[in-house]
């Protein structure tokens, strides 16, 4: 999420001053949950600061197939942190007990599905799947083997989310029928046209651990720092960006899927080092009884990074990243343009009628208190040191939190049904009976 990045170096702080203050009171190892990152990307560094927060978390193994990655991890989390191989070696080592999975998407399930397999807890980033059919493997590796799935889309753990959430179920904005949401950024680092670290050659990447099960390619660092650029490892904005949205707004409406997409992309501007789509729009129905308008573009960001309209007969919720807005319709009837179309009589009769009057003419409207606009800014730490939280109190429990691989599996879904219908040009469906998109 974006105000996460803003507040990377907060978190660092917050992370070194808990650790600090929690020094003498901390677990002992032996009490402590283990774990393995496996990837170590900007993302992952972004997370561990997060974990680092919770005293009763310890990160005792990290992997990446980038040496430089892996050196500074071990400086930000500390020598306990042990460089491995692979992610087999955490998934083989009995002292790790959970895996944060970091990679890019076309890894994840492997990699979800052999943690299970091995009895280790994962919490994974978003998407959870690379294709949608990945995810019903997992839900059922999850119900089989008891293990706890938590997927990394944190703006459900926020306040900000939580009080929307409220609104919305309270009946606070009415009945909800449209959102519109919108991800947009104006940079080449957020069309993920990273650089590349100097020192970046066959001796310090390793290629084909990068690759796996994608399509077998020669060296290439652009496919290696900016994967999400390429289809083989990604499905670009749709995966990276409209999961973050599809995700609050299943939360938010108590919704799980929607049973029609129809899609349009295209790549206008970076044209360089990529092969998905600068600019997205899509159409979603769902069957609880609304639609959504999803939009991106790496072409201006004049809206905020990450924003929501939620739409509901008596009001109006405008989420970005840390506020909400709540703002009251308003909406009074006013038939006067049609009525002074009819005969003089009838439109005399017309106001004559004493619910019309009270209804339309501001003269005889009852004087009454009515809502007005309300704004919510949201103050503490980050929402991702608190889905750890839920994480963790997971892992204790052996009860999942509210993203689990379902949860999980149906935001990812949402990503691939636009990106089908992108490349179909049709419209996409959902098959609830299968719980998978329909072919």
């Amino acid at each position: 999420m974006p105000y996460t990045r803003r507040r990377f170096f907060e978190m660092n702080a917050l992370a070194a001053a808990a650790a600090a203050s929690a020094k003498a009171q901390r677990p002992s190892p032996n009490d402590r949950v283990q774990f393995a990152f496996i990837g170590c990307g900007a993302r992952a560094h972004e997370l561990m600061a997060a974990l680092m927060v919770h005293p009763q978390a310890s990160i005792t193994g990290v992997v990446d197939a980038y040496k430089g990655r892996t050196e500074r991890a071990v400086d930000r989390v500390g020598k306990q942190a042990r460089v491995m191989r692979d992610y087999r070696e955490a998934i083989a080592d009995k002292s790790i007990d959970a895996l944060v999975v970091v990679t890019p998407d076309h890894w994840h399930k492997r990699m979800v599905l052999d943690a299970l397999a091995a009895g280790k807890d994962v919490y994974c980033e978003k998407p959870l799947t690379f294709q949608s059919s990945e995810g019903l493997e997992i839900i059922e590796a999850a119900r089989k083997t008891g293990r706890i799935v938590q997927v990394g889309s944190q703006g459900v753990s926020s306040q900000t989310q939580i009080k929307a959430r409220q609104l919305i179920q309270e009946g606070k904005i009415g009945q909800v029928t449209t959102v519109r949401a919108a991800y947009n950024r104006n940079t080449a680092s957020g069309a993920w046209i990273y650089p590349i670290p100097p020192d970046a050659s066959p001796s310090t990447v390793d290629w084909e651990m990068f690759l796996g099960p994608a399509p077998k390619r020669p060296f290439d660092l652009e496919r290696f720092f900016r994967w999400r650029c390429y289809q083989d490892y990604s499905g670009g904005i749709a995966t990276d960006l409209f999961v973050h949205l599809c995700t609050t707004i299943h939360y938010l409406m108590n919704a799980k899927v929607p049973a029609k997409v129809m899609a349009m992309g295209q790549l206008y501007r970076w044209k360089e080092s990529r092969d998905v789509p600068d600019t997205l729009n899509a159409l979603l129905e769902y069957p609880e009884g609304f639609s959504v308008n999803l939009s991106s573009t790496f072409n201006n960001q004049s809206t905020a990074e990450g924003s929501f309209q939620f739409l509901g007969t008596e009001g109006t919720l405008s989420l970005e990243w840390g506020r909400l807005l709540y703002q009251p319709e308003s909406a009074r009837e006013d038939n006067r343009w049609i009525v002074e179309s009819w005969p003089r009589r009838l439109e005399e009769a017309y106001w004559n009628d004493p619910k019309v009057r009270e209804q339309e003419l501001p003269s005889t409207w009852k004087a009454r208190m009515v809502d007005a606009e309300t704004a919510f800014r949201e103050e503490g730490r980050d929402a991702t040191v608190d889905h750890f939280g839920h994480f963790l109190e997971s892992i204790r429990t052996r009860k999942s939190y509210w993203q689990d691989a379902a949860v999980g599996h149906r935001a990812a879904a949402c990503a691939h049904m636009v990106n089908r219908s992108v490349t179909t040009g049709k419209m996409v469906e959902w098959d609830f009976a299968r719980d998978d998109i329909k072919s």
